[in-house]
Formats: structure tokens, sequence, C-alpha cells
């Protein structure tokens, strides 16, 4: 078996091969404002690093090479510092695995409320975290008898709700967190 002898770990090239194209984008990770979907990414982006120099608050790093053939891709950890939207990153990307979209357009992901560890559902505290954080109140989250509720058609999945959050569950996952979506349609290759 390939590296058996590797303190008593074996892996198959499958495997292997697997993680290497498995992407990194999930829940609180995602690309910056304006990426092409995610199928198109890795191959349009030349991991020049540019997104990751002009970012004023650091929010984009780059994978390192553990990340197979997303290694040297742009990727935002909402957790650690969310997108602040400046959309610096759009206006220095050469090839356009960023695109120029509006502030408010933006689709990186979408606000999703656990409510079951959110302590404004559970009624422990009157807490408006999420709400006070977002750059699109009223808009993308909005105040329902004191408690959160994010519209769909607003929410740009910046991640500051997230990233103020103050509850986190016994799996470190916040009451709030932000999951992956598309501004585009998926790329079929059939046509």
């Amino acid at each position: 078996m390939i590296g058996a002898g590797l303190s008593g770990l074996a892996l198959s090239p499958a495997t292997t091969r697997a993680n290497m194209l498995k992407s990194p984008v999930g829940t609180n990770s995602l690309r910056p404002p304006g990426a092409v979907p995610e199928e198109l990414f890795p191959a349009k982006c030349i991991r020049c690093g540019r997104c990751v120099e002009v970012c004023p608050y650091r929010a984009i790093t780059m994978l390192d090479i553990r990340r197979g053939i997303h290694a040297g891709t742009p990727l935002i950890d909402v957790t650690k510092v969310p997108c602040y939207l400046c959309m610096k990153c759009v206006d220095v990307c050469p090839t356009g695995s960023l695109q120029r979209v509006k502030q408010d357009k933006t689709r990186m992901g979408l606000a999703v409320i656990n409510t079951f560890n959110c302590l404004a559902y559970e009624g422990i505290t009157l807490c408006r975290t999420c709400y006070d954080k977002c750059p699109f109140m009223e808009k993308a989250i909005r105040l329902e008898q004191l408690r959160p509720v994010i519209d769909e058609n607003h929410c740009t999945g910046c991640g500051m709700c997230t990233n103020a959050c103050p509850e986190t569950d016994k799996h470190g996952r916040k009451a709030i967190n932000i999951e992956p979506i598309y501004a585009r349609e998926k790329v079929t290759h059939d046509e």
C-alpha cells in the first residue's frame, strides 16, 4: 500500500486524488466577491495574489499547497475576518476570476440562522449583534419579534454577522453561518 510505512497510515491513489480536487469552499469559507463559479475558478485564477495584497482588511488569504488544484487561490474565512465589500479585489484581478459586481448585488453566500443556537431565538437575552453588524440592515437582515430574519434576496454573504456572533455551539459553529452560493448559474460542459 502507498504510504503504509508512514505512521501506519495508508492512502490510496483514489483518496489522495479526491482530496486534491475537493473544493475548499464551504460553510464560512468563501471565494471573494464576484468570483466565477467554483468549477471554473481553479482554472481561471492564475494565483497572482493581487487580491490578497490589495485587501485592506486582510480578509483574503491564499490557500497553501495542501489544497491540491486550489493551492494559491484566494479564500475568505469569515469567522476570522469577514469581507467588508470594499471591492478592491475585483478591480485588480487580471483574469476576470473576480468580476465586477455592485456591493449590494454581491452573492458570496447566504447567512443561515441556527434557531436552536441563536440567543435571540432561545429567549436567553436580547441579542441583535448580527443585525447591528449587517451593512444592509433592514434589507439583508431585519428583526421580527426581536429575532433576526435573513432576506435571501439581499444577503451578500459578506460574513460580518457570522464574525460578530457571540454564540458558538459545541462543534465550533456560530449561531449564524454563511453557506456559499453562486452569483451565476452553474456551468455545464455539455454546451
